[in-house]
């Protein structure tokens, strides 16, 4: 059974120390991996890939669906995009903070992108299955931010609502996606939440996972995904 993980820094394991990425070996889609081999579960040969991209949105993800997914011909595709389509390029606000920007992806484009994507691996009987976003720490990201690109930001970001706002936007969107296609849905946002302090789970960018927020999703996705496969096994 191959299981492709199909997103962007999230699933590659991006993690942020002391200012700089790192990728960290143990990403979700790692955990997962070796959840699926270990002495817990019996179900031989499941084949995890890793298809994550430092930076993607839909967009990027669009383009690579074939080469990514279809070609490969998995048995399930994770689909994991969001945080990149609902940011902002930064350098533009903090040199033009009184003026109107847009997220990098508009809504209604991330809202086709995702759904083509749903279509097309279904085109090939491929089994899609959605995450939803993880949380974020937004002060921790403003810092992160107002350090690169100075304190002009901050008075754009008090009249858009803040990345917290479009990020919680674009991800009740990923939740309607899922529910009117009727794609099975894994709730890494909730299950991060229930898990415990998110502080503790985020990096110093305040955006992506540190290590145990990895070890968390990649355990909350196995959890979720082993229901489903399990039966066949």
């Amino acid at each position: 059974m191959k299981i492709i993980c199909f997103g962007d820094s999230l699933t590659r394991g991006v993690s942020f120390v002391k200012g700089r990425p790192r990728i960290l070996k143990d990403n979700y889609p790692t955990i997962l991996s070796k959840l699926f081999t270990g002495i817990t579960f019996s179900m031989e040969g499941v084949e995890v890939l890793n298809k994550g991209v430092f930076n993607d949105n839909s967009d990027l993800l669009m383009k690579r669906l074939d080469k990514d997914v279809l070609m490969e011909e998995p048995d399930y595709v994770l689909i994991s995009v969001g945080g990149n389509d609902c940011n902002f390029q930064w350098d533009e606000v903090a040199e033009f903070p009184e003026v109107e920007h847009t997220p990098i992806v508009p809504i209604a484009k991330y809202t086709d992108n995702v759904e083509t994507i749903v279509e097309k691996v279904r085109e090939r009987n491929i089994i899609p299955v959605i995450l939803t976003l993880p949380p974020l720490e937004p002060v921790q990201y403003y810092q992160f931010l107002a350090d690169k690109y100075g304190n002009s930001i901050s008075h754009w970001i008090s009249l858009c609502g803040g990345i917290e706002h479009w990020h919680g936007l674009y991800n009740r969107q990923l939740q309607r996606i899922a529910d009117q296609l009727n794609v099975l849905t894994i709730d890494v946002r909730s299950c991060l939440r229930q898990a415990g302090n998110i502080h503790d789970f985020i990096s110093d960018d305040g955006i992506h996972l540190n290590a145990s927020g990895y070890e968390k999703m990649g355990t909350a996705v196995f959890q979720e995904l082993n229901k489903l496969i399990a039966p066949y096994a």
